[in-house]
């Protein structure tokens, strides 16, 4: 997580992992010990901050951290029609919003539980899921023109950042296909393009067809590390899980399908912890460029033989 980047719910307050990052050990492809930090081994130590998993075995992270007691977290449900104008909504109030707001918008199959409405369980689903890094009654102040949209349903309490953290999570057991594109603009076309393609998801199934905000402190950083992908407004993210073998084309079409619509307001740029086996050029795109020449050349100091190959790899040339 952290050596590709890391970026999270709270992004927009503390930037990415790799930015808080301050010093690692590193088993390297010849067995030797190494601490990459920024007196000690300075160009391994920036390869880490989003170059993965190509340079060595790390062992231990040192990081930055910061006070945290609870967050107040909300999921909001409407129903799938109703999601465009709710996501235009959420992007015009994130446009003012303060650092410690984070969240996304998400279509998903709407789960058995006391705060979902019953003819959306089981049924397709738009939610916003809301996260603010503080107590819940500053929070429903800061979120109350999202709280104000009329839900369907839904629950918003305060609690643990960890609770919050797997409420989401995806259950084990699964078939898989993900990928991403990151957007520079989120237009009312967009938004239509994006929602409609939430028709095509399999519904029931795990999957979720997201579109992440940006911004805050992770887009402010200005840190030269290998995650070209930070400044980007906005993410879609096709995350699909589904049980039958006879759905895999369908999930991989769709997935592929979200982010070939979105590409004309697509960066060049995309998190790579985000994505699967997408060919080189991916891989090429997830660094930039200039940063991806200067990978090579640690990788060539360091894992010269690819040893630390089954990855999105950075070949040594």
């Amino acid at each position: 997580f952290t050596l590709g980047g890391g970026t999270g719910w709270l992004d927009r307050k503390f930037g990415l992992a790799c930015d808080n990052l301050l010093s690692a050990e590193v088993v390297t492809a010849d067995g030797r010990i190494v601490t990459a930090s920024e007196s000690e081994n300075r160009e391994l130590f920036w390869a880490l901050h989003g170059g993965g998993g190509n340079f060595g075995v790390v062992t231990s992270l040192t990081l930055r951290l910061y006070p945290l007691s609870n967050v107040t977290a909300g999921l909001l449900f409407w129903s799938p029609e109703q999601g465009p104008e709710i996501l235009r909504q959420f992007r015009d109030f994130l446009e003012a919003a303060p650092d410690e707001v984070g969240g996304g918008a998400i279509y998903v199959t709407g789960p058995e539980a006391d705060f979902v409405p019953a003819p959306l369980v089981g049924k397709l689903a738009f939610i916003l899921v809301v996260v603010f890094a503080g107590g819940e009654e500053e929070a429903r102040r800061v979120l109350a023109p999202m709280l104000s949209l009329g839900h369907a349903g839904g629950m918003i309490a305060e609690m643990p950042y960890a609770d919050f953290q797997s409420m989401l999570d995806d259950p084990p057991g699964y078939r898989n296909y993900w990928s991403a594109q990151y957007l520079s603009s989120l237009p009312d076309v967009a938004v239509e393009v994006f929602c409609a393609r939430a028709a095509d998801m399999i519904v029931p199934s795990a999957s979720q067809h997201v579109l992440f905000p940006g911004g805050g402190k992770a887009a402010r950083e200005t840190a030269d590390w290998p995650v070209p992908w930070r400044s980007a407004p906005w993410v879609a993210h096709p995350f699909g899980l589904w049980t039958d073998p006879a759905d895999d084309v369908r999930g991989r079409d769709w997935a592929r399908n979200i982010v070939a619509d979105l590409k004309p307001w697509a960066t060049e740029h995309v998190y790579l912890n985000f994505i699967g086996d997408e060919g080189a050029d991916r891989v090429v795109s997830g660094f930039g460029g200039e940063h991806y020449k200067r990978l090579v050349q640690v990788k060539r100091e360091y894992d010269p033989r690819n040893v630390f190959h089954l990855n999105h790899n950075i070949p040594p040339g």
